[in-house]
This record gives structure tokens, C-alpha cells and sequence, in this order.
């Protein structure tokens, strides 16, 4: 696992660090990265923020496209890791983003479906919520990624009582210290944290938003998820119903920190 940047570090403690995991996305992270870190330079101005993209092991020109970026823009730093997986990347990218000490962290994922213009959106409501969800309310996907969605929505109703449009959405503003109390909380390698995390939100009273996004076809790359519904289902559903017992235990069910 390994770090590059552009030999300039970034002031400690920036207002927002923005993780994006990345694996085999050679015909558009270029674009992507460089679309992010413009709007996102755009809002809170240059030297203010991180754009950690976590290459999670890809195979093909990824790489040495990011350690280009990161060389040419000294607010992209790239974290290089063995892959695990997307929800893998994701934690990594978390747990080194809070180490960077920021005010917030956004999340967003780098096959180009969401629209950079809308982290102003996000960030004009930083202070109304510690934990703002994006929700795809006209969404292109693939027809087995809308059935797991679906499925979702249902068991978490289900089994926890709560209504989360869009739970695993990799589009989110999460304030430093709501992120690190529930990166405490979580259980170890959840297939989707991002599912965990916005449980753990509500559970803890945080009085989180859900703000409407825009959604586009996926650019290039390939969905890391692919056709194994039964098995991803399976897994998911076994990991939740293991956390609700642990909530029914009053493990995690502290406030919310940053929640008005």
C-alpha cells in the first residue's frame, strides 16, 4: 500500500477530504478526476481540499493515470492498495481521510455517474446535517443493480424500521466526527459499509438529509458487482441481521455527533 502525490503536501486538517475508490477505469478517471477536483476547487477554492482516489489493485492504465494527476495538481493524492473490493477501497479511503483531521469528508465513486457540480449542493447544507445522503431518484443502472437496490430498501425496513431511499449510495457528506465514531462501530469486512454507515447514522438520532442528485450512465470501466445477485444478497442479509443484534444490545446506539 503506498501514497503518491506530487511531493507538496496538502495544509493538515483541510475542510473537506473527497474519497473516490478506483479499479480498472482507464477510459475515464482522467476525466472524472479532473472533473471532481475543478468543482470541487471551484466551491471551496485551492489548497482547501484533499481528492484521495484509492486505486483498489487495478490491472490496467488506472495507476499511472492517477500518479499523473496527483503529480500535475497538488490537492490529488492517490493511495495505492492490493484489491479487495469496492467496499474495501472504501474503508481504506475513510480511515485515511479522518487521519487528515478535515472538517467533513464527501464520497463519491469514479465511474463517472454522478455529477460534480452538485458537491456545491452538498456543501451549501454541510451545517443542517452530519450525514447528507445523495438519492438517485431517476437512476441508469443495469436492471440487477435496481433489483438489489430494491431488495435493500426492503430489508432494512424490515429489519431495523427505517426508511433509507438510497442507502448505498456513493455519493455523501459525512462530518469528520460522525464518520470516525461509526467507523468504530462497524463490523469488520461488511461487504457494503456505506450501508452500515448510513444505519449507523439514523440509529444514532443523527438527523441526516437526503439530497436529490443527479445520475448518469455508467462511462467506461466494469461494475465490480456484476450478475452475482444470490450471492450478494445473501451476504448482505446475513451481515445485517448480525448487526441488528448487535443494536438490539445497545452496542451502537450513541447520538449522533455533530447532530443539531
Amino acid at each position: 500500500m503506498s501514497i503518491s502525490a506530487n511531493g507538496v503536501g496538502a495544509p493538515a486538517g483541510p475542510e473537506c477530504v473527497v474519497v473516490m475508490p478506483a479499479w480498472n477505469e482507464e477510459a475515464c478517471i482522467a476525466d472524472v478526476v479532473t472533473q471532481w477536483h475543478g468543482a470541487v476547487r471551484s466551491t471551496l477554492g485551492p489548497d482547501r481540499f484533499e481528492l484521495l482516489v484509492v486505486d483498489d489493485g487495478s490491472t490496467d492504465g488506472t495507476p499511472a493515470i492517477l500518479d499523473a494527476l496527483a503529480a500535475r495538481h497538488r490537492e490529488i493524492r492517490v493511495l495505492h492498495q492490493p484489491n479487495g473490493g469496492h467496499g474495501a477501497a472504501i474503508l481504506a479511503g475513510y480511515r485515511h481521510a479522518v487521519e487528515r483531521n478535515p472538517d467533513f469528508v464527501f464520497q463519491v465513486d469514479s465511474d463517472a455517474q454522478f455529477e460534480p457540480d452538485d458537491f456545491d449542493l452538498f456543501w451549501h447544507l454541510r451545517n443542517d446535517s452530519p450525514f447528507i445522503l445523495g438519492q438517485r431518484v431517476e437512476r441508469h443502472d443495469a436492471p440487477h443493480r435496481l433489483i438489489v437496490s430494491r431488495l435493500l430498501r426492503a430489508l432494512l425496513l424490515c429489519l431495523f424500521r427505517m426508511r433509507i431511499p438510497d442507502a448505498n449510495i456513493p455519493c455523501r457528506l459525512i462530518s469528520r466526527e460522525c464518520l470516525a465514531a461509526s467507523l468504530r462501530d462497524l463490523p469488520e469486512g461488511v461487504f457494503a459499509p456505506n450501508v452500515f454507515l448510513s444505519v449507523l447514522a439514523v440509529a444514532r438520532g443523527c438527523n441526516s438529509l437526503n439530497l436529490t442528485v443527479h445520475h448518469r450512465p455508467r462511462a467506461g470501466g466494469a461494475s465490480s458487482l456484476g450478475w452475482n445477485l444470490v450471492g450478494v444478497c445473501l451476504r448482505s442479509a446475513r451481515e445485517l441481521v448480525k448487526f441488528r443484534r448487535r443494536l438490539r444490545r445497545g452496542g451502537s446506539r450513541k447520538e449522533c455527533a455533530g447532530s443539531a
